[in-house]
């Protein structure tokens, strides 16, 4: 396998290499070394006076252990913890609504990837987040080792939210309550109604109130930092360092600034916050203006040792930090131009990871994202191709191998009909995938059903079979048989065959404008549940006539609940996913998956509703 450090223009330093430096002559520190491209350096502040900074730079090699972990220190100061809230602000997403099993497959998954800590929702959302967070907690958060991941819930600064959040993550070996209140002008004036003093106030209480309840670990966020009040910044953070908070995380919410300007600001908050050196600081970036990721990179120069990350970018608005490019920029360029910070992350799992969220969020990573986009690693160019036959240095700075992507057919195996359980699972095995038991047995027939109607089934085939057999919510409906008439003679027409969860046989008729809308409506005869189609979409697989067909479907209930933050009635939405070779039956598997994702939570939430209501006296 080839090293990532030997893509870079310096010699390859050995991973193995526990410690060994190069040291050369003073430059400007790694925050400035980063940000002069954007117009200065970052100065540290200290009251009136500003000075420069200047470090000899050093380039290390880091020992891959990462560790041992204490809440509000490291002893590492190169060491970078990579905290993932993909499941709470990545989950905000419109359509991204998780199950808790998918949320228990995305945090095994996390854990596998190495990632410091895991925010595993809002508990005071709902008794259903609750349940998924306490769920995470209890088997993610308890496992073998050394290594388990810190178990996070958000909390606002309220009692409600702050006991809710230990209930959920008490459970975890390192659990940790993260807690958060706006600083901003706009926001606490518009929002939250409440002067500086009384932010000030509710803050200090509820992190005194959080470490109260014995949780040892406790995150506080100032929202919307990037465009609050410096002096207030230092202030209400030095306060909530002495009432016991051992992160400081400084959110850019609405992804408003530009690196030189944020990295200015962790400096800052470094140089002029009383007792910041009892506690670790944090980013959160927003990609409002496409900067997450930079902004991530230059608060880490400047001082942050915690970032804050979602798988493929999703989150609110338009996302943010992504976590694999976070990560890789660290893995390519941390030796050289970082400052020698390094992570503990597996990025051979990246890939695993970013595909296991795309398939359970429905939202597609776009071809051309960064690190796990389906372009990152293709050459169409001529001049490119020509390059990459020569060296494949001449292109890539990262290699494929590095974030657990194979390239096709590089074990020489071709499936097709005649193919057999232990040939597939290989495949499986070499495109990062670990399937094994009842998931492989029901994959394997659906692979040899496409092996009849194709000569060759190809890498992206076998892909689109995993995510539409494997990464699949609980069963409620599951789709047996279809059969369409159309044509420009007469109405579409649709029979569908659905078996319950109780393996009843239920079949209906319908009518519609072509046959996918038939279709649909004969689902909606058997399952009985009002829903919205809110986006359909369809591709190819692969060129060629007999493609398998992926469809994607995001639907809405009809019914609506009350937005925990805002107190605005909202509708929830659901994504689901099918493939298949034939259109129809594709497009079917899709709606029928968002159905079950759906009945999934709305079971779980009446579960929680009934038990309320019979503790009640």
């Amino acid at each position: 396998m080839e090293s990532t450090c030997a893509r870079s223009n310096l010699p390859h330093i050995p991973s193995s290499i526990s410690k060994c430096t190069l040291r050369s002559r003073a430059i400007p520190s790694a925050a400035a070394a980063f940000s002069k491209g954007f117009s200065r350096s970052i100065t540290i502040s200290s009251g009136a006076s500003r000075r420069r900074c200047h470090v000899a730079a050093v380039v290390r090699c880091q020992s891959s252990r990462r560790p041992d972990y204490s809440p509000n220190r490291i002893s590492d100061p190169k060491y970078v913890r990579i905290f993932d809230t993909t499941l709470r602000d990545g989950e905000q997403s419109p359509g991204a609504t998780m199950t808790t099993k998918e949320k228990l497959d995305v945090a095994r998954q996390l854990a596998k990837l190495g990632v410091d800590v895991i925010e595993a929702g809002f508990p005071a959302a709902s008794m259903a987040d609750l349940e998924a967070v306490r769920v995470i907690a209890e088997e993610v958060g308890c496992g073998e080792g050394d290594d388990v991941p810190v178990i996070c819930g958000l909390a606002r600064c309220s009692k409600n939210d702050i006991d809710k959040a230990w209930e959920a993550v008490k459970h975890a070996k390192k659990p940790r309550i993260h807690t958060f209140i706006a600083t901003s002008e706009i926001h606490m004036k518009a929002k939250l109604k409440m002067t500086k003093e009384q932010v000030m106030e509710k803050a200090t209480s509820m992190v005194s109130y959080a470490r109260s309840l014995g949780c040892p670990d406790v995150e506080f966020s100032p929202e919307d930092a990037g465009r609050s009040d410096r002096e207030f910044l230092y202030q209400i953070l030095g306060e909530v360092i002495r009432a016991g908070a051992t992160t400081l995380n400084i959110p850019d919410t609405v992804g408003y600034t530009i690196p030189s300007e944020f990295g200015q600001l962790i400096a800052d908050i470094k140089a002029n916050t009383p007792g910041i050196e009892n506690v670790i600081i944090s980013t959160h970036c927003h990609n409002d203006l496409g900067l997450a990721t930079a902004n991530t990179l230059a608060g880490a120069c400047a001082g942050a040792r915690q970032l804050e990350v979602t798988i493929n970018g999703i989150g609110e608005r338009a996302g943010n930090a992504s976590l694999e490019e976070v990560v890789m920029a660290l893995k390519c360029r941390g030796e050289h131009v970082l400052g020698g910070l390094y992570t503990g992350t597996n990025t051979q799992n990246i890939m695993m990871t970013s595909k296991m969220v795309e398939e359970y969020t429905g939202l597609h990573v776009q071809p051309h994202k960064a690190i796990v986009g389906s372009n990152a690693f293709a050459h169409e160019s001529g001049i490119h191709q020509d390059g990459m036959l020569k060296h494949k240095n001449t292109y890539e700075i990262i290699s494929p191998q590095d974030i657990g992507l194979r390239r096709e057919n590089e074990s020489g195996i071709v499936l097709g009909k005649l193919s057999g359980r232990h040939a597939l699972q290989a495949k499986i095995m070499e495109l990062g995938y670990e399937i094994e038991g009842k998931e492989l047995e029901d994959l394997f027939w659906r692979f040899k059903s496409v092996a009849e109607m194709k000569k060759k089934v190809t890498d992206e085939d076998v892909i689109a079979l995993v995510s539409d057999e494997v990464f699949q919510p609980q069963v409620f409906w599951r789709l047996s048989d279809v059969q369409v008439t159309c044509g420009s003679l007469g109405l579409s027409t649709a029979t569908v065959k659905l078996f319950d969860a109780d393996g009843e046989e239920h079949v209906a008729c319908s009518v519609g404008t072509g046959p996918v809308d038939a279709a649909y409506k004969a689902v909606d005869l058997i399952a009985k549940v009002p829903v919205t189609l809110l986006e359909y979409s369809m591709s190819a697989v692969t060129e060629g006539i007999d493609a398998i067909a992926t469809t994607r479907v995001l639907i809405r209930e009809n019914s609506t609940s009350t937005h925990v933050l805002t107190d605005e009635n909202a509708n929830r939405s659901y994504s689901g996913t099918g493939a298949a070779m034939d259109i129809v039956i594709s497009s079917v598997r899709a709606y029928v998956g968002a159905l079950n994702k759906m009945l999934g939570f709305q079971k779980l939430v009446s579960r929680f509703n009934k038990t309320e209501e019979s503790s009640v006296v």
